[in-house]
């Protein structure tokens, strides 16, 4: 039977500001026994073994039950195979056989490294390397598909199973049924002495920028952020999630691994979530009640999808960049859901605010609508946020807009071995975000811009976000087509360009006429020479711009170096 779909009325406007900020709210202590992400899969599996935990377009389907087994199972022959470092990479798209193998390694006491199968062969070999991994799982249809070898020994998921002993099984069975948990140390080496202060994976940014980092992430961190995001948004009791967002995603690891498995839900994975025919199939053949994308993977579903397959959809939740106004509309209109627009950083385990389709109580007795428009919603349970001055990292007033520093127990260990970048982002427990916003009286956060994504023209800060904006509504697109850059320049330290998909309907010309037409500054406006066609805008795998590949074509075509 379907789950009843909440209403969702519009945030509503005009709301009296408090006259202070509001204060974090109180996190409560983890759940008793949540000592590292696998004895919370561990606890979650045992209460509830004839749960369905997993399934994925493969038709493969597990209950809590068969899935632990089969963690169990697996972590014996991984054992045989994966050497003595503490680091296994995987580079595998999100399926239940992924996730098993995920769980199997924290059993076996290693560290999952979930590789980015769609970065370059360079980058992957970087996150290789700064991890001292030996042995990577992954199988022949990924190389196939994504031309990418990785380094070390290869180890073929699919041919594990051939290598399941009888004694495999039965010690398995008996293991993962039988033992009590108090004693499962004794068998599994990841539930012996496990903590909090372990580390539960590193996952590595996304490369946009630079060269990828490792962002190590304890269980104190993974869990935490787990446990936020259950007391601050209500989740169905039979909440059924898709997984579509890929394991090498801190959104993917922590939410369609960690929130779903130790929560006891059910996922329903697939590997490409650009396949809006198979993942509108999904919802409705599961009667998915939990959606979790970014925008632009939400505008192919609009394009491609029957609304009528989201009836069951009772929670949409987007990230990963901006959500669009116009695309919230659409949403709301042929779909009748009220997006959810949330925010994190790997650095952030990720999760850090988060709009909610309900009524809020405020610290001061003020009762409130939790989805504001415009707003990446309010802050989880045991986070605080602040603004510094960009320039001089002074602490502003309250409600001012600056860069955004948060503080919580879902910030991150440090980048791996690499202390100096740590200490440039992190200060007195102060995740400096790199983003600029501010947070209004009533603890909603508002994101206006990416620090990075502005450039310093003739002495003035531009914004790459409100270039792109004003090009987007001078051609009257929905759908981004046109992405900006900026190279160095001799004369005026940095020059603007745009590199536009074939979407867009205007001339570069006609488009600079419209622009100058606007009040927009001058020293905004690029030439018209230095638009770029392209074939298409560069995503990346998190359904983000892919900010380096951006850069690199610039350069590449005007041959100006970098």
């Amino acid at each position: 039977m379907s789950p009843e779909r909440s209403t969702r009325p519009l945030a509503p406007t005009g709301v009296t500001p408090a006259q202070a900020p509001v204060p974090a709210k109180a996190l409560p202590p983890l759940p008793a026994g949540w000592t590292s992400l696998q004895r919370a899969i561990v606890l979650a599996a045992r209460a509830n073994l004839r749960k369905t935990a997993m399934v994925d377009s493969t038709k493969a389907s597990l209950t809590y039950a068969s899935m632990l087994l089969r963690a169990v199972v697996l972590g014996r022959v991984l054992r045989r195979v994966v050497g003595t470092s503490p680091y296994v990479g995987l580079l595998l798209p999100p399926t239940v056989p992924t996730a098993v193998t995920n769980i199997a390694l924290m059993l076996l006491g290693k560290i999952p490294v979930n590789l980015n199968y769609t970065a370059s062969q360079a980058l992957v070999d970087s996150s290789v390397d700064q991890c001292g991994i030996t042995h990577v799982i992954t199988s022949r249809k990924v190389l196939d598909r994504f031309g990418i070898v990785p380094k070390g020994t290869v180890v073929f998921l699919e041919d594990l199973p051939k290598q399941v002993t009888l004694l495999d099984k039965v010690l398995g069975a008996a293991i993962a049924r039988l033992v009590p948990i108090a004693q499962l140390g004794r068998f599994l080496p990841g539930l012996n002495g496990d903590h909090l202060d372990q580390t539960a994976t590193v996952i590595f940014t996304s490369g946009s920028t630079g060269d990828p980092k490792g962002v190590v992430l304890s269980n104190r961190n993974v869990l935490s952020n787990i446990h936020q995001v259950s007391q601050h948004i209500t989740l169905l009791p039979e909440e059924s999630v898709l997984g579509i967002l890929p394991f090498f995603h801190s959104f993917g690891f922590t939410v369609t691994i960690g929130v779903v498995l130790c929560l006891a839900k059910k996922v329903v994975y697939h590997f490409n979530p650009l396949d809006a025919r198979i993942v509108g199939d999904l919802i409705a053949d599961h009667a998915l009640t939990l959606v979790l994308a970014a925008p632009t993977f939400l505008r192919t579903y609009l394009r491609k999808c029957d609304p009528k397959q989201f009836a069951t959809v009772t929670h949409m939740i987007l990230g990963a960049e901006k959500l669009k106004p116009e695309l919230a509309e659409e949403i709301r209109s042929a779909l009748g859901i009220e997006p959810l627009e949330g925010y994190g950083t790997t650095e952030l385990s990720p999760a850090v605010s988060l709009n909610v389709p309900e009524q809020v109580d405020l610290p001061d007795g003020r009762t409130l609508f939790g989805n504001r428009l415009g707003s990446v919603g309010r802050l989880l349970p045991g986070t605080e946020a602040k603004t510094v001055d960009p320039e001089s990292g002074a602490d502003l007033a309250a409600g001012a807009s600056g860069l955004i520093l948060i503080r919580g127990p879902q910030v991150m260990v440090g980048y791996l071995n690499r202390p100096d970048a740590t200490a440039k982002v992190i200060k007195d427990g102060w995740y400096n975000t790199g983003d600029l916003g501010h947070v209004d009286d009533d603890g909603f956060l508002y994101i206006t811009d990416r620090l990075s994504r502005f450039s310093k023209i003739g002495g003035e800060m531009v914004p790459h976000m409100g270039v792109e904006s004003a090009i987007q509504e001078a051609i009257g697109a929905d759908d981004p087509c046109v992405a900006v850059t900026a190279l160095p320049d001799p004369k005026r330290g940095e020059r603007l360009f745009v590199l536009y998909a074939p979407e867009m309907s205007l001339s570069p010309q006609d488009v600079v006429r419209r622009l100058q037409a606007t009040d927009m500054p001058r020293l905004w406006i690029p030439a018209a020479d230095d638009f770029l066609a392209v074939e298409q805008i560069p995503i990346l795998g998190s359904g983000k711009v892919d900010l380096k590949e951006l850069k690199e074509v610039a350069s590449e075509r005007t041959r100006v170096t970098l």
